[in-house]
């Protein structure tokens, strides 16, 4: 089953002039109550990007009858594999207007990855077990990091120039409120976000049976 919310979130910027040739963006993301937040997208967008700037293959995994990770932050015009580790197959599938496919029934490995050729975000389910989900973020820019269990993240060697600040949760409950972001190309950003996000539903996966569900 898939779940679709819509952040509130306050920035708070603080920045002290280093040595560095670039600049490094460092972001800690916390609920209402200061609960860390993982799995939310920090992204610098606004950048002049070299168009042969590589775009890495990337996977999400099945394991355990569950998507991993959960969020995958990608370049635009990205390929993402979905490999099956479990021992029963899979079907995943998404409706995402950015991007609706299909990968049928399924033990293995794909004979070929997903190209995600549009920008926006996407949910991902499997039409056998619909406790599972997981979400793409598809993005113009190559300056993204998502931030882990201790609700933080980072990005370096930015480039100086004027730039957006885009803060993403699958389960936000607001829209996202871009913010201006001005580097001089020796600067470390601290960002310290707070994001209201709901909780993830709960799991309903069933223990592993003989008929390998």
């Amino acid at each position: 089953m898939i779940h679709r919310r819509t952040v509130l979130f306050v920035l708070a910027l603080a920045a002290c002039a280093t040595e560095a040739s670039a600049a490094e963006l460092s972001a800690c993301v916390t609920g209402p109550t200061g609960r860390p937040i993982p799995d939310a997208a920090v992204v610098v967008e606004g950048a002049t990007v070299d168009p042969r700037m590589p775009r890495p293959l990337a996977a999400i995994e099945q394991i355990d009858r569950d998507f991993v990770p959960f969020l995958t932050i990608v370049r635009q015009g990205t390929e993402i594999e979905f490999p099956n580790r479990d021992p029963l197959k899979h079907h995943v599938y998404s409706f995402s207007a950015a991007k609706p496919f299909e990968i049928k029934l399924y033990a293995g490995k794909p004979a070929a990855p997903v190209l995600f050729d549009k920008t926006g975000d996407i949910a991902i389910g499997c039409n056998i077990h619909d406790w599972m989900e997981a979400y793409v973020l598809v993005v113009e820019s190559p300056y993204f990091a998502k931030t882990g269990p201790d609700g933080c993240a980072k990005i370096a060697d930015l480039p100086a120039g004027r730039h957006r600040l885009r803060l993403w949760h699958p389960l936000q409950r607001q829209a996202v409120a871009e913010r201006p972001l001005v580097l001089d190309g020796a600067d470390s950003i601290r960002i310290d976000a707070t994001m209201e996000v709901s909780p993830r539903t709960a799991r309903r996966k069933p223990p592993a049976d003989k008929d390998d569900y």
